[in-house]
């Protein structure tokens, strides 16, 4: 027996412990139980119910039990080709969507196929990194500042590709907007850069989109408008349709990628086949939308928009440079002008920083560390999604349309989460 392979691939999983995420609302959950106050801003779950519609096409499609193509439903890869035409203005035909158990599922997928690197922005999603470092693949990283709002410029990345001196080997990109940890976006006129250097040293971008319907402003840009036939778009029904635990994301590939995607289903066929029926009859009402789903995302944003920047306020005003959120339900917190009173208490890394955080005060956040950050940098991300959503959006109905939601708003439905910001706030100063 060849022993070999299998011992490069204990070494790529030895030490990989669980997902940042995942590990911080499980320790919550024993801290909970064990009768504890703790403010869970770690995980990052949508807090809306899934829109009524899409519950009852589930219910409606519950008896359907066959195998489905490993591809997708014929039918849902039609409404994801419709979807991103109408919200995205991107030419996606059927035929070249991918349906998989979450995005995160695709994403291991891709790069299990791909024989390329993996250039990352950071900070990033907890997964990109790992998956690429159990698979074995080599990963770059392309460090942002605060004062760039954490976002990779055209010119950094066009540094990272010269220096190489080999411009045109087989890579892959990946951006993720709004962003998680930061949620913050791109401007058109980034994207366009972006798009330009992509081009020209034929990368592929795979652009997480996942967030996208959860643009404070409604207003989101993707990069595949500018950039076609080299950007897979990836999408799914976790964030923006609050059905997390349905496990269903979208692959999106231009014409001349098909090679990939036809690859990613081979592999598919032989994992985990397909993504289970009812899911995705039910997705394909979701993806069609309608009055209901739109009303639905506009409540949502407004509701996010004003929590967001009501906590943003509360910690800046608590010494902490904070951006104003731009899109989903994060917010990265950049402890740098506290660094010496922080010190002074003994903590000078991101870890130290939120285990003493939750010791000291129940409050759950999530290292910088994690997201691919240098340790000594005291950044944190929170997730500001530990209020009951059902409600929040029953409230917000009773406000008119295109009215702001007033302050009280905020203080009678999400208030478990402003005391949680405001004793961070208190802990720090």
């Amino acid at each position: 027996m060849n022993l070999t392979k299998h011992v490069s691939l204990n070494i790529n999983v030895r030490g990989s412990g669980q997902s940042a995420t995942l590990a911080i609302n499980d320790r919550c959950k024993g801290l909970q139980c064990d009768g504890k106050k703790i403010y869970n801003f770690g995980l990052g779950q949508s807090p809306f119910p899934v829109p009524t519609p899409v519950v009852n096409a589930l219910k409606l499609y519950a008896h359907e039990k066959d195998y489905l193509p490993s591809k997708g439903l014929p039918a849902l890869r039609e409404a994801v080709a419709g979807f991103h035409k109408e919200k995205d203005k991107v030419d996606v035909s059927p035929e070249g969507v991918l349906v998989g158990p979450g995005s995160k599922e695709l994403m291991f997928l891709l790069q299990l196929v791909y024989y390329g690197e993996i250039i990352v922005p950071a900070p990033c999603w907890v997964s990109y990194v790992p998956q690429a470092r159990i698979l074995g693949k080599k990963v770059r990283l392309i460090h942002t500042t605060y004062e760039e709002k954490w976002h990779m410029t055209a010119s950094r990345l066009t540094e990272l590709l010269e220096e190489e001196h080999d411009i045109y080997r087989p890579r892959i990109l990946v951006l993720n907007y709004p962003g998680n940890p930061d949620g913050l976006t791109y401007t058109k006129d980034e994207l366009k850069d972006i798009a330009d250097v992509a081009r020209k040293y034929e990368i592929i971008l795979l652009s997480d989109e996942i967030y996208g319907q959860l643009n404070h402003k409604g207003e989101h840009v993707s990069v595949a408008r500018f950039y076609p036939e080299g950007t897979i778009l990836s999408s799914g029904l976790s964030k923006w349709c609050g059905a997390g635990g349905w496990r269903l994301g979208t692959f999106s590939f231009p014409k001349n990628l098909d090679w990939l995607l036809e690859a990613m289903a081979s592999v598919a066929s032989e994992t985990y086949t397909s993504v289970s029926a009812p899911i995705q009859y039910a997705a394909v009402h979701a993806f069609r939308g309608g009055v209901a789903i739109e009303r639905y995302l506009w409540h949502a944003r407004r509701i996010l928009s004003t929590l967001g920047n009501i906590c943003q306020k509360i910690l800046v005003d608590a010494g902490l440079r904070v951006h104003p959120p731009e899109g989903g339900f994060y917010l990265l917190l950049d402890f740098t002008p506290l660094a010496e009173k922080l010190a002074q208490r003994g903590i000078k890394d991101s870890v130290t920083l939120c285990e003493r955080l939750l010791q000291e005060t129940g409050v759950a956040v999530l290292p910088g560390a994690v997201f691919e950050r240098p340790p000594e940098e005291l950044t944190a991300r929170l997730s500001y999604v530990n209020f009951n959503g059902a409600n929040a959006l029953a409230t917000s109905e009773t406000y008119p349309i295109h009215q702001e939601l007033p302050e009280d708003f905020i203080m009678r439905t999400c208030e478990d989460t402003i005391t949680g910001v405001k004793i961070i706030a208190k802990w720090v100063s």
